[in-house]
Parts: C-alpha cells; structure tokens; sequence
C-alpha cells in the first residue's frame, strides 16, 4: 500500500506582512527586481519579503519532503 501523500506548501510573506502558502510545483519564475518576485504558472504574480535564494531553498525543501512521502528519494 502507497503512503498517503500531504500536501504540502511553503510559506511565504508579502510586503505588507501577511503570511500566505503557495503550492511550490506551481512556481514558475522567481526574480529579484530588488523586491522578489514569484510567478506562477497562472501568470499570478507575488512579491515577497524573502529573497530568491529563501524562495529557492524552501522549494527545494518541499520536493525532498514530497519524495520521501513517496519513496522516490
């Protein structure tokens, strides 16, 4: 039997300070503009107060955590 997987999403904040979560496997650009700025594959724009590199690394966080619910590590 295959382990349940959870979904699972990164957070991230806006300029203002309000915390949101976004599905990383929709994240198609991230940019630094100065202000980082997170496309998604619907054309939606963000910008965050994290840097790209921040965004980066959460991202790849998830898929580690992603294969390894799965067992494709």
């Amino acid at each position: 039997m295959r382990p349940k997987l959870c979904v699972q999403m990164i957070k991230l904040t806006r300029l203002n300070g309000d915390e949101f979560v976004v599905n990383a496997e929709l994240i198609q650009f991230v940019e630094s503009r100065p202000d980082t700025y997170v496309t998604l594959t619907s054309d939606q724009r963000f910008i965050v107060r994290e840097t790209v590199d921040e965004v980066v690394r959460r991202s790849i966080d998830y898929s580690r955590a992603t294969r390894m619910l799965t067992g494709l590590n």
